[in-house]
């Protein structure tokens, strides 16, 4: 079986450039898929775990501005913006929303092919965590486990989620809404059960946490540093 160098998801509305610039990233030696849209890319990313996203500003319906702003803080995939515009403020606003890098168009492919190479090289130093140990805590988001003081307890997929989350933005602070809408509960109450279970599985004191804290007025922080 051939191995390829990476698997891309490249979205644009325009299929001549979708088909020229799969061709040649093909031709490089890159896995690419496409969508036509962002819906589409939607729904791609939900089965597809992709290593980079080369992603159209503008497309009819959600924007790429949008779809990056959207999924930036739950999808860890980086993002190369396409615009046509090659404005500042354009290219300042998709790099606040999430995005790893922009590209004006018209482009050469071979820039774009130096630009996904120099994001891969990047990341492969730095690996979403998926194993971390705090204080007698450990953490093994693959196993779905969590061990404490040589006791084991099972997370379920929405724990998983947030702690996933958290454990790659430690210190930063998630508002219930924010996490609600990574993990698709709607009610803050529901999302405080949530945390509050987490709690008996990390801390010594759940009442009074050491490492999953709440911020007045922001949200949930979570102190691993």
């Amino acid at each position: 079986m051939k191995k390829f160098e990476a698997h891309i998801l490249l979205v644009d509305d325009d299929d001549r450039i979708r088909d020229l610039v799969k061709q040649y990233l093909n031709e490089k030696n890159y896995l690419v898929t496409t969508a036509t849209d962002a819906e589409d890319a939607q729904k791609k990313v939900k089965i597809i775990k992709f290593d980079l996203i080369v992603l159209d500003i503008m497309m009819p319906g959600q924007n790429g501005l949008d779809f990056t702003r959207e999924n930036k803080n739950h999808l860890y995939t980086p993002i190369i913006l396409l615009t046509a515009k090659g404005e500042p403020e354009e290219r300042i606003e998709g790099l606040e929303v999430g995005a790893d890098d922009y590209l004006s168009k018209p482009f050469e492919p071979k820039e774009l092919v130096l630009r996904i190479k120099n994001i891969l090289n990047k990341t492969k130093s730095k690996k979403i965590k998926r194993l971390i140990e705090f204080g007698n805590v450990k953490v093994d988001l693959s196993k779905h486990l969590i061990l404490k003081n040589k006791k084991e307890f099972k997370i379920n997929s929405t724990e998983k989620t947030i702690l996933e989350l958290m454990i790659n933005s430690p210190g930063k602070s998630f508002s219930r809404d924010e996490i609600g809408k990574i993990i698709k509960i709607d009610k803050e109450r529901s999302i405080d059960v949530v945390i509050t279970r987490l709690r008996k599985k990390i801390e010594e004191d759940p009442k009074n946490p050491k490492y999953l804290q709440t911020l007045r007025g922001e949200g949930y922080v979570l102190w691993i540093e």
